[in-house]
Protein backbone atom coordinates (compact mmCIF):
# COMPACT_ATOMS: atom_id res chain seq x y z
CA UNK A 1 0.00 0.00 0.00
CA UNK A 2 2.85 2.50 0.94
CA UNK A 3 4.71 1.37 -2.42
CA UNK A 4 1.78 2.43 -4.35
CA UNK A 5 0.75 6.03 -3.03
CA UNK A 6 4.57 6.77 -3.34
CA UNK A 7 4.99 5.35 -6.93
CA UNK A 8 3.39 8.23 -8.48
CA UNK A 9 5.87 10.27 -6.91
CA UNK A 10 8.87 8.25 -8.19
CA UNK A 11 7.71 7.98 -11.22
CA UNK A 12 7.59 12.07 -11.76
CA UNK A 13 11.25 12.33 -10.49
CA UNK A 14 12.66 9.65 -13.10
CA UNK A 15 11.37 11.28 -16.06
CA UNK A 16 11.88 15.21 -14.49
CA UNK A 17 15.51 14.55 -12.83
CA UNK A 18 16.43 10.94 -13.31
CA UNK A 19 16.30 10.57 -17.36
CA UNK A 20 18.10 13.99 -17.59
CA UNK A 21 20.74 13.23 -15.34
CA UNK A 22 21.21 9.69 -17.16
CA UNK A 23 21.44 11.05 -20.12
CA UNK A 24 23.91 13.97 -19.75
CA UNK A 25 26.06 11.22 -18.03
CA UNK A 26 26.09 9.24 -21.26
CA UNK A 27 26.71 12.33 -23.55
CA UNK A 28 29.69 13.11 -21.28
CA UNK A 29 31.21 10.36 -22.84
CA UNK A 30 30.28 10.87 -26.81
CA UNK A 31 32.55 13.23 -29.15
CA UNK A 32 31.48 16.56 -30.11
CA UNK A 33 30.11 16.43 -34.09
CA UNK A 34 32.13 18.73 -36.01
CA UNK A 35 35.62 18.59 -37.85
CA UNK A 36 38.07 16.55 -37.60
CA UNK A 37 41.13 18.97 -37.51
CA UNK A 38 43.77 16.22 -38.91
CA UNK A 39 41.71 15.55 -41.86
CA UNK A 40 39.43 18.80 -42.12
CA UNK A 41 36.26 16.55 -42.69
CA UNK A 42 32.81 16.46 -40.70
CA UNK A 43 32.53 13.62 -37.93
CA UNK A 44 29.36 12.45 -36.50
CA UNK A 45 31.02 11.76 -32.70
CA UNK A 46 31.89 8.53 -31.74
CA UNK A 47 32.97 7.35 -28.51
CA UNK A 48 35.57 10.09 -26.31
CA UNK A 49 35.95 7.84 -23.00
CA UNK A 50 37.02 10.28 -20.50
CA UNK A 51 38.66 13.43 -22.82
CA UNK A 52 35.81 15.58 -21.80
CA UNK A 53 36.25 15.18 -18.60
CA UNK A 54 40.10 15.96 -18.70
CA UNK A 55 39.24 18.66 -20.95
CA UNK A 56 37.77 20.61 -18.19
CA UNK A 57 39.30 19.14 -15.51
CA UNK A 58 43.09 18.80 -16.75
CA UNK A 59 42.43 21.89 -19.19
CA UNK A 60 43.04 19.90 -21.72
CA UNK A 61 42.70 20.90 -25.54
CA UNK A 62 42.90 19.04 -28.32
CA UNK A 63 45.84 19.79 -30.96
CA UNK A 64 45.14 20.20 -34.93
CA UNK A 65 49.06 17.94 -34.93
CA UNK A 66 47.53 15.14 -33.00
CA UNK A 67 47.37 14.52 -29.21
CA UNK A 68 46.69 17.23 -26.34
CA UNK A 69 47.83 20.53 -24.95
CA UNK A 70 47.12 22.93 -22.15
CA UNK A 71 44.41 24.82 -23.66
CA UNK A 72 45.28 28.90 -24.51
CA UNK A 73 44.26 31.25 -22.58
CA UNK A 74 40.96 32.86 -23.60
CA UNK A 75 39.17 29.41 -24.63
CA UNK A 76 36.51 28.19 -22.44
CA UNK A 77 38.41 25.00 -21.55
CA UNK A 78 41.18 27.37 -19.95
CA UNK A 79 38.71 28.58 -17.82
CA UNK A 80 37.34 25.76 -15.58
CA UNK A 81 39.55 26.35 -12.59
CA UNK A 82 38.79 29.94 -13.05
CA UNK A 83 35.09 29.30 -13.15
CA UNK A 84 35.29 27.35 -9.76
CA UNK A 85 37.10 29.84 -7.67
CA UNK A 86 34.54 32.49 -8.54
CA UNK A 87 31.74 30.17 -7.70
CA UNK A 88 33.31 28.99 -4.54
CA UNK A 89 34.37 32.70 -3.72
CA UNK A 90 31.09 34.36 -4.80
CA UNK A 91 29.24 31.33 -2.41
CA UNK A 92 31.54 31.72 0.88
CA UNK A 93 31.51 35.95 0.37
CA UNK A 94 27.64 35.99 -0.19
CA UNK A 95 26.51 33.21 2.55
CA UNK A 96 28.75 34.66 4.97
CA UNK A 97 27.04 38.51 4.49
CA UNK A 98 24.07 36.79 4.31
CA UNK A 99 23.91 34.74 7.16
CA UNK A 100 25.40 37.62 9.50
CA UNK A 101 22.85 40.19 8.39
CA UNK A 102 19.89 37.85 7.95
CA UNK A 103 20.62 37.07 12.01
CA UNK A 104 20.43 40.34 12.94
CA UNK A 105 17.01 41.46 10.82
CA UNK A 106 15.72 38.03 12.08
CA UNK A 107 16.40 38.92 16.08
CA UNK A 108 14.89 42.51 15.17
CA UNK A 109 11.33 41.15 13.56
CA UNK A 110 11.39 38.69 16.49
CA UNK A 111 10.41 41.92 18.68
CA UNK A 112 7.25 43.39 19.48
CA UNK A 113 6.98 46.40 18.23
CA UNK A 114 4.28 48.71 16.27
CA UNK A 115 4.27 48.23 12.56
CA UNK A 116 6.16 44.61 12.72
CA UNK A 117 3.95 43.22 10.67
CA UNK A 118 4.14 46.19 7.65
CA UNK A 119 8.21 45.65 8.15
CA UNK A 120 8.46 41.68 7.87
CA UNK A 121 6.14 42.32 4.85
CA UNK A 122 8.16 44.80 2.83
CA UNK A 123 11.87 42.75 3.56
CA UNK A 124 10.06 40.56 1.03
CA UNK A 125 9.86 43.08 -1.80
CA UNK A 126 13.98 42.31 -2.76
CA UNK A 127 13.92 38.52 -2.67
CA UNK A 128 10.15 38.97 -4.41
CA UNK A 129 11.94 41.20 -7.89
CA UNK A 130 13.03 38.63 -10.40
CA UNK A 131 16.56 38.07 -10.36
CA UNK A 132 16.64 39.54 -14.10
CA UNK A 133 15.17 43.06 -12.71
CA UNK A 134 17.52 43.22 -9.90
CA UNK A 135 20.58 42.62 -12.30
CA UNK A 136 19.30 45.39 -14.55
CA UNK A 137 18.72 47.75 -11.61
CA UNK A 138 21.73 47.18 -10.00
CA UNK A 139 23.08 47.37 -13.20
CA UNK A 140 21.93 51.15 -13.71
CA UNK A 141 22.93 51.97 -10.09
CA UNK A 142 26.83 50.66 -10.86
CA UNK A 143 26.80 52.04 -14.26
CA UNK A 144 30.00 55.06 -14.55
CA UNK A 145 27.61 58.09 -14.70
CA UNK A 146 24.93 55.84 -12.11
CA UNK A 147 24.03 56.67 -8.41
CA UNK A 148 26.75 54.64 -6.54
CA UNK A 149 29.63 56.37 -8.05
CA UNK A 150 27.71 60.21 -7.69
CA UNK A 151 26.99 58.74 -3.97
CA UNK A 152 30.82 58.19 -2.71
CA UNK A 153 32.36 60.94 -5.41
CA UNK A 154 33.99 57.74 -7.20
CA UNK A 155 34.93 57.28 -10.76
CA UNK A 156 34.62 53.18 -10.42
CA UNK A 157 34.04 50.67 -13.62
CA UNK A 158 31.91 48.59 -11.59
CA UNK A 159 30.51 46.10 -14.30
CA UNK A 160 33.46 46.28 -15.78
CA UNK A 161 36.47 46.20 -13.47
CA UNK A 162 37.72 42.59 -12.29
CA UNK A 163 37.41 42.87 -8.57
CA UNK A 164 34.65 45.73 -8.69
CA UNK A 165 32.77 43.58 -10.82
CA UNK A 166 32.89 40.66 -8.03
CA UNK A 167 32.05 42.99 -5.44
CA UNK A 168 28.67 44.35 -7.20
CA UNK A 169 27.48 41.03 -7.88
CA UNK A 170 28.14 40.39 -3.85
CA UNK A 171 26.06 43.21 -3.37
CA UNK A 172 23.02 42.84 -5.41
CA UNK A 173 22.92 39.34 -4.48
CA UNK A 174 23.01 40.25 -1.17
CA UNK A 175 20.48 42.94 -0.91
CA UNK A 176 18.17 40.26 -2.90
CA UNK A 177 18.87 36.97 -0.97
CA UNK A 178 19.42 38.39 2.58
CA UNK A 179 15.84 38.73 3.57
CA UNK A 180 15.38 34.83 2.45
CA UNK A 181 17.69 34.21 5.00
CA UNK A 182 16.25 36.03 7.75
CA UNK A 183 13.15 34.79 7.36
CA UNK A 184 14.05 31.21 7.48
CA UNK A 185 15.88 31.94 10.72
CA UNK A 186 12.75 34.09 12.06
CA UNK A 187 10.77 31.19 11.65
CA UNK A 188 13.43 29.16 14.28
CA UNK A 189 13.09 32.10 16.77
CA UNK A 190 9.34 32.53 16.76
CA UNK A 191 9.42 28.88 18.36
CA UNK A 192 11.61 29.54 20.79
CA UNK A 193 9.42 30.03 24.70
CA UNK A 194 9.68 33.33 26.29
CA UNK A 195 10.77 31.52 29.50
CA UNK A 196 13.89 30.46 28.27
CA UNK A 197 14.73 34.10 27.75
CA UNK A 198 13.10 35.06 31.49
CA UNK A 199 14.92 32.41 32.70
CA UNK A 200 18.40 33.51 31.49
CA UNK A 201 17.52 36.87 32.66
CA UNK A 202 16.91 36.16 36.23
CA UNK A 203 19.89 34.21 35.92
CA UNK A 204 22.09 37.27 35.26
CA UNK A 205 22.77 37.16 31.77
CA UNK A 206 23.13 39.86 29.47
CA UNK A 207 21.84 40.12 26.39
CA UNK A 208 25.25 38.93 24.13
CA UNK A 209 24.57 35.76 26.74
CA UNK A 210 21.48 35.43 26.02
CA UNK A 211 21.98 35.49 22.10
CA UNK A 212 25.61 33.08 22.22
CA UNK A 213 24.01 30.58 25.28
CA UNK A 214 20.08 30.57 24.05
CA UNK A 215 19.35 31.79 20.99
CA UNK A 216 22.14 30.48 18.46
CA UNK A 217 22.12 26.76 20.03
CA UNK A 218 18.36 27.00 19.91
CA UNK A 219 18.01 28.25 16.62
CA UNK A 220 20.61 26.34 15.18
CA UNK A 221 18.26 23.94 13.05
CA UNK A 222 16.65 26.84 10.98
CA UNK A 223 19.65 28.51 10.52
CA UNK A 224 21.68 25.02 8.91
CA UNK A 225 18.96 24.81 6.58
CA UNK A 226 19.12 28.40 5.54
CA UNK A 227 22.97 28.15 5.18
CA UNK A 228 22.24 24.58 2.78
CA UNK A 229 19.60 25.96 0.64
CA UNK A 230 21.60 29.68 -0.08
CA UNK A 231 24.41 27.93 -0.63
CA UNK A 232 23.45 25.27 -2.89
CA UNK A 233 21.31 27.80 -4.61
CA UNK A 234 24.54 30.60 -4.96
CA UNK A 235 26.53 27.74 -6.21
CA UNK A 236 24.38 27.33 -9.43
CA UNK A 237 24.41 31.60 -9.67
CA UNK A 238 23.96 32.30 -13.55
CA UNK A 239 21.31 35.12 -14.03
CA UNK A 240 22.51 37.76 -12.16
CA UNK A 241 26.41 37.79 -13.22
CA UNK A 242 25.25 36.97 -16.63
CA UNK A 243 22.70 40.00 -16.99
CA UNK A 244 24.90 42.88 -14.27
CA UNK A 245 28.21 41.90 -16.15
CA UNK A 246 28.04 40.32 -19.29
CA UNK A 247 29.26 37.00 -17.54
CA UNK A 248 32.36 38.12 -17.84
CA UNK A 249 33.18 40.86 -15.93
CA UNK A 250 36.86 43.00 -16.42
CA UNK A 251 39.23 42.05 -19.34
CA UNK A 252 38.54 38.53 -19.35
CA UNK A 253 36.22 36.04 -17.31
CA UNK A 254 36.39 37.58 -13.83
CA UNK A 255 32.64 37.26 -13.09
CA UNK A 256 32.37 33.52 -15.31
CA UNK A 257 30.71 30.66 -12.84
CA UNK A 258 30.24 27.55 -13.32
CA UNK A 259 26.49 27.55 -14.87
CA UNK A 260 28.16 30.42 -17.07
CA UNK A 261 30.50 28.36 -18.32
CA UNK A 262 28.05 25.36 -19.34
CA UNK A 263 25.91 27.86 -20.91
CA UNK A 264 28.74 29.13 -23.33
CA UNK A 265 29.80 25.60 -24.17
CA UNK A 266 26.65 24.46 -24.89
CA UNK A 267 26.87 26.58 -28.37
CA UNK A 268 29.99 24.58 -29.21
CA UNK A 269 29.04 21.22 -28.70
CA UNK A 270 26.23 19.56 -26.01
CA UNK A 271 28.37 16.52 -25.26
CA UNK A 272 31.90 18.60 -23.64
CA UNK A 273 29.03 20.70 -22.08
CA UNK A 274 27.23 17.61 -20.64
CA UNK A 275 30.65 16.43 -18.83
CA UNK A 276 30.63 20.27 -17.41
CA UNK A 277 27.40 20.07 -16.62
CA UNK A 278 28.14 16.18 -14.56
CA UNK A 279 31.01 17.66 -12.98
CA UNK A 280 28.90 20.84 -11.45
CA UNK A 281 25.98 18.62 -10.32
CA UNK A 282 28.93 16.05 -8.67
CA UNK A 283 30.36 19.29 -7.32
CA UNK A 284 27.12 20.78 -5.77
CA UNK A 285 25.80 17.06 -4.81
CA UNK A 286 29.52 16.64 -2.49
CA UNK A 287 29.02 19.96 -1.04
CA UNK A 288 24.96 19.08 0.02
CA UNK A 289 25.93 15.42 1.29
CA UNK A 290 28.72 17.41 3.44
CA UNK A 291 26.05 19.55 5.00
CA UNK A 292 23.68 16.54 5.52
CA UNK A 293 26.33 13.76 6.50
CA UNK A 294 28.60 16.51 9.17
CA UNK A 295 25.96 19.61 9.97
CA UNK A 296 22.47 17.76 9.42
CA UNK A 297 23.72 15.22 12.92
CA UNK A 298 23.90 18.11 14.65
CA UNK A 299 20.90 19.03 13.96
CA UNK A 300 19.09 16.02 15.38
CA UNK A 301 21.04 16.03 18.49
CA UNK A 302 20.24 19.65 19.23
CA UNK A 303 16.57 18.67 18.57
CA UNK A 304 17.02 15.71 21.12
CA UNK A 305 18.49 17.55 23.49
CA UNK A 306 15.80 20.29 23.00
CA UNK A 307 13.25 17.55 23.88
CA UNK A 308 14.95 15.90 26.57
CA UNK A 309 15.18 19.68 28.22
CA UNK A 310 19.15 19.55 28.34
CA UNK A 311 19.57 23.38 26.48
Amino acid sequence: MGLTLVLPTILVLAVVIGYPVVRAIIMSFQKDPGLDPATGLFVSGGNAGVSNYTHWLAEQCNNPAGGTVHCPPGTLGGQFWDSMFTTVFFAVCTVVIEVVLGMWMAVVMNRAFRGRALLRASVLVPWAIPTAVTAKLWFFIFAYDGIANKLFGTHVLWTGGEWASRFAIIIADVWKTTPFIALLILAGLQVIPADVYEAARVDGANAWQRFVQVTLPLVRPALIVAILFRTLDVLRIYDLPAILTGGGGGTGHATTTLSILVVDQIRQGFNSAAALSTITFLFIFLVAFIFVKFLGANVVQTQQRQQKGAL
